[in-house]
């Protein structure tokens, strides 16, 4: 039989911290420290506000500036989850200039724009502000899932760009290594591609309250027994807070604009066009054989989304880069990128990758 909170097996300090832990969850929401790392804003255009965090107090600088990339979807604020388990306060706090690119949230009107905005647009006016900020300094780009494959087509596309490198993490390339795709992609063969089509224009997108469950589904087993785990964990008051602070994350998801949630489906899933390595865009092709600064792509070991083999097949489409790194480490699609074990994994990796740049 389990152990209640009122086990006489557990001490009294056990029993109170259990029932404070639980009270600020469940009640207070008060756990996790969600206070932002400081920022000055420094640039806005359409879906491109570009911040440049505050530098550490009594910390030198370190290296090139580092730009963060989110993807579609998620709000901007996962790469700074809490305080402590923070992909900005690990950068800040060694002393490396660092930038976030924020989308902001996806309205109706948005509708319109395709993934070639956030390639052509978005991310060409960051990465030139930053620069411009930083002294003209080449922008190394930190990526997370689509944001990584946003920065990689941006280097291949725009070779004149102050790009150092590109640190993607938990992005896929090849869908079809990827079982959890695998009925859609039938369903994509049987219709043509166009089984979400109709409601898809009817949205304007996929409305941001569709984004989080979805996002959840992947990892249903892991929420169907979430009250379970919360009970096993009420004395780790560490581990509910990634918890809480996930679920924030989860709930303030944003929506896909419509035009790009069709390229999504249909060219990445259906097609799987990104798996050769080429993309044709509205006005050219953009080849990833064409890349030739360092790239590294971190996948997550427990990663349903973009499990190892979708991730790192990137690494047999660069073959002009001179530097191709392709670790794994522990984690889901978030939590590889900050989860628990991040810090002395992923950022160790992207850390070392960046410091081996010129």
């Amino acid at each position: 039989m389990g152990q209640s909170i009122f086990d006489p097996r557990r001490t009294l300090a056990q029993r109170r911290s259990a029932l404070t832990n639980l009270m600020d969850f469940l009640v207070t929401g008060g756990i996790a420290d969600r206070t932002r790392m400081p920022a000055q804003l420094i640039h806005t255009g359409p879906q491109c506000a570009v911040y440049r965090y505050d530098a550490a107090p009594g910390v030198a600088s370190l290296g090139s500036p580092v730009l963060l990339v989110p993807p579609l979807g998620s709000p901007a604020m996962c790469f700074d989850l809490r305080r402590g388990c923070s992909v900005a306060e690990h950068f800040v706090n060694a002393g490396r200039p660092t930038y976030l690119v924020d989308y902001g949230p996806i309205a109706f009107s948005d509708r319109h724009l395709g993934l070639e905005h956030w390639v052509a647009d978005v991310l060409p006016h960051a990465v030139r502000r930053v620069s411009d900020d930083a002294g003209d300094a080449p922008v190394a780009l930190v990526g997370w899932c689509l944001g990584g494959i946003f920065g990689l087509l941006t280097a291949a596309a725009f070779p004149e760009l102050p790009i150092a490198a590109v640190a993607m993490v938990a992005s896929p390339f090849d869908f079809a290594k990827n079982p959890l795709t695998a009925p859609v992609r039938v369903a994509g063969k049987v219709t043509g591609g166009r089984a979400l089509g109709g409601a898809t224009r009817a949205l304007g997108g996929l409305p941001s309250q569709l984004v989080g469950p979805a996002f959840k589904l992947t990892a249903l087993p892991a929420y169907l027994k979430k009250p379970l785990t919360l009970y096993h964990h009420r004395d780790d008051r560490e581990f509910l807070a990634q918890i809480e602070a996930v679920d924030r994350l989860m709930n303030e998801m944003h929506a896909f604009p419509g035009r790009a949630t069709l390229q999504a489906y249909q060219r990445l899933l259906h097609r799987n066009e990104l798996a050769s390595g080429q993309i044709t865009g509205p006005t050219r092709t953009v080849d990833l054989a064409d890349v030739r600064i360092p790239v590294m792509n971190v996948a997550g070991t427990s990663d349903v989304l973009a499990p190892k083999a979708a991730a790192h097949h990137v690494g047999s489409l660069l073959t002009s880069s001179p530097d191709v790194r392709l670790p794994d480490a522990p984690g889901g699609h978030l939590g590889v990128l900050t989860g628990a074990r991040a810090a002395t994994t992923t950022w160790t990796y992207i850390d070392d990758f960046l410091d081996a740049q010129p």
